[in-house]
């Protein structure tokens, strides 16, 4: 039995991965800003200043790293991890990333790709697994999207995942030996944004005449080129319509 400890275990992807830990037999820590528990096992602890991270390592043989902050410092936190985990004696790290991270340039995902690389050439046990966006954002986007009279959606194709599929293999990572950059985790099919859009409308009850957005630049000309895209790992099988019918 060993010591696995998850950040950012209270948000979308932590709390499935908290979950599937805690049916094994290892002893599972939390670390996040607001840990919601009194247990000694969760720890809060904000990653980009660092300040508490020394502490909730201690003890600790491996992380599966899980928080996430696209408003900005996620180097920072990965640089703190690092550190406070080579002290620990941390023996592997698991670490998951955004498929097309290092070919669209998009601030967030070349953060993510510098955190990848950064990891990888740490000295640490690493695992570093990319996956595509999850169903959780694909909904956010059309529920915010759904707000105005016309649905404004982007015209491009993407490959949505349940998050609770990617914590699966997340939680399998973290009981096996470091892998480096293991095979990419992607959703069960490539579909456009606008049947993603429709089928939001239909689980939701509401009527909007669709608008397609085609934006100028690389980032836009990125996904339209499908980097984000692993259709040659669709392993996902939890499709968009049927993660909207669970509510």
């Amino acid at each position: 039995m060993s010591t696995i400890l998850v950040t950012g275990a209270t948000g979308t992807l932590g709390t499935p991965v908290v979950e599937q830990l805690r049916q094994t037999d290892h002893e599972i820590h939390t670390l996040s800003r607001h840990p919601g528990s009194l247990e000694t096992t969760a720890h809060a602890v904000d990653l980009r200043t660092g300040h508490g991270l020394d502490q909730a390592l201690n003890g600790v043989d491996t992380v599966v790293h899980c928080a996430t902050s696209p408003t900005g410092g996620d180097l920072r936190a990965a640089t703190h991890l690092i550190r406070s985990a080579r002290a620990a004696g941390v023996t592997h790290l698991v670490h998951v990333s955004i498929v097309g991270c290092d070919q669209i340039p998009l601030g967030y995902y070349r953060t993510k790709h510098t955190v990848e690389e950064a990891l990888l050439a740490s000295g640490l046990g690493v695992t570093v697994l990319r996956a595509t966006q999850f169903h959780q954002l694909v909904r956010s986007i059309c529920a915010r999207a759904a707000r105005l009279p016309a649905m404004p959606y982007p015209d491009i194709d993407v490959q949505p995942v349940d998050a609770a599929e990617v914590a699966l293999r997340l939680a399998r990572l973290a009981q096996e030996e470091p892998a480096g950059r293991v095979p990419d985790l992607g959703g069960p099919h490539v579909e456009s944004f606008r049947d993603l859009a429709r089928a939001y409308l239909d689980a939701t009850h509401a009527q909007r005449r669709l608008w397609p957005l085609r934006l100028p630049g690389r980032v836009f000309a990125g996904y339209r080129s499908g980097a984000h895209l692993t259709p040659d790992r669709a392993v996902g099988r939890t499709t968009f319509a049927q993660f909207l019918a669970r509510g």
